[in-house]
């Protein structure tokens, strides 16, 4: 046994240990172990069947609960086992609020205490009114109606009415003010109201040393998209391979797995924080960060089991749900599990931290020995590597697409335009490059073979 989430050791008791008591009655309950060293080993306690009869009352009367506590016994000696169940409302601690954080107690100020106290009453910080709000700010909605009629999960009456009763169909106003929900789906610009309500995209080569990143903003909606977009091509490097003549692409993360890790972290993430979506991506390895709360009661293995589906933003989740985005029966995770196995490459990691989830795509093969292989025909055979010349790079993606403009190679590189323009100048002059035809409509040769690295 370890120290954890739902587990902590003390030597001896203090009354300040009733924060703990306070932290886990707060979350997801636990056991606080007193008479136990830091390394979990048993050291006895000198007053434990006093303490057995004071402890129960002192909760009782400083926090307003009950506890179970239990005289435990190991190699002769006694050490006292608290049982923490969670509470449905909050519980605090002379006038301040705690919950568990990994294996730390942590006091809950600002906006996270804000959607704590929320939550515990049974409200969503998305279901909160947005004042300053209006309908006809929200320009968005265009592209939820084309997807929510192709899906048929709402009536093509109601997508034909007026915004501003669709949005009530919606459910999407609190009183007469419009939800936060509203303005995160269908404003251009959720940030004028919301801090940190994008998504943060950066590729690393140590978690210390960044090596270049990305922003996405916009509504979310869009910013689905533009993530699927970015991470597919300038992030994640495909393994190539040629059956007959015709091209196939494999990632070291499938499409639908990205796109469902995407669409959880959006789901469920706690917009109160300010923190936004971290996508970390590393030569062997694509993680996805979202700040957010496990439902009281629940673990990580109620997620990898099949499980109710309660988003921690419901009317966000419901306009995905219409959109036909994500389903209605909490098969998220499922659905990540065997879109890896379809595709024969590792299952992902699911952790939480205590401030939020993580979700771990490890690569079968490292970016940096992603192998394009060709059929014998085009007599080509190339690895694509860190350290490989910027040159053969260049005559890499022309040999895989030879009409490839030089603003797409700039991009897929991460150089400029202007760069570009130089070396395919220097290519053409060494003879290893020709263009055949106009700039528009023409084409790239490669002359001479790129060699196996």
């Amino acid at each position: 046994m370890k120290e954890d989430q739902l587990v902590e050791w003390k030597s001896n008791w203090r009354d300040e240990f009733l924060k703990w008591i306070c932290g886990f009655t707060n979350s997801n309950g636990g056991k606080l172990l007193i008479g136990l060293d830091d390394t979990g080993k048993v050291i006895g306690l000198k007053n434990s069947r006093k303490l057995m009869e004071d402890i129960p009352n002192k909760v009782r009367d400083v926090l307003g609960i009950l506890v179970e506590v239990n005289l435990l016994q190991k190699n002769s000696l006694e050490y006292l086992e608290i049982v923490i169940e969670p509470y449905p409302y909050p519980i605090s601690f002379r006038g301040r609020y705690y919950i568990r954080s990994g294996s730390t107690n942590q006091e809950l100020k600002g906006a996270a205490l804000d959607s704590f106290l929320l939550r515990k009453q049974g409200l969503h910080w998305d279901g909160m009114p947005q004042v300053a709000l209006d309908v006809n700010d929200l320009n968005s909605l265009d592209k939820f109606k084309k997807l929510a009629l192709k899906s048929s999960r709402i009536d093509e009456e109601i997508l034909q009415e007026n915004n501003k009763n669709l949005l009530d169909k919606l459910h999407l106003f609190n009183g007469k003010y419009l939800k936060k929900a509203a303005a995160l789906l269908f404003h251009n610009d959720p940030e004028k109201f919301i801090t940190g309500a994008y998504i943060k995209i950066g590729f690393f080569e140590t978690d210390s040393e960044l090596i270049y990143q990305d922003e996405v903003h916009g509504n979310l909606f869009d910013q689905v998209d533009k993530t699927m977009d970015l991470v597919f091509t300038k992030y994640l490097r495909a393994y190539i391979s040629y059956e007959d003549i015709h091209r196939i692409e494999t990632f070291p993360v499938p499409r639908e797995a990205f796109r469902e890790g995407i669409l959880n972290a959006i789901a469920h993430k706690d917009y109160a924080s300010g923190v936004p979506i971290q996508i970390s991506v590393y030569d062997d390895k694509l993680m996805i960060f979202n700040n957010g709360y496990l439902h009281t009661g629940w673990t990580i293995n109620t997620l990898l089991e099949k499980h109710s589906s309660q988003p921690y933003n419901p009317d966000i989740a419901n306009a995905f749900f219409r959109a036909s985005l994500i389903e209605a029966w909490g098969r998220g995770i499922e659905k990540i599990q065997n879109a890896c196995r379809n595709e024969d490459v590792p299952l992902p990691k699911i952790s939480f931290d205590g401030s939020g989830f993580w979700l771990k795509f490890k690569f079968k093969e490292s970016l940096s020995k992603m192998t394009v292989k060709m059929s014998e025909e085009t007599g080509v055979e190339t690895e694509v590597k860190t350290g490989v010349k910027t040159s053969d790079k260049i005559l890499i993606l022309f040999l895989e697409n030879p009409e490839i403009s030089l603003v797409d190679v700039a991009r897929k590189l991460d150089r400029s335009v202007s760069a570009m323009e130089q070396a395919t100048k220097k290519l053409r002059e060494s003879g290893r490059l020709e263009r055949i035809g106009p700039k528009k409509g023409g084409y790239w040769k490669v002359i001479e073979r790129v060699k196996k690295l």
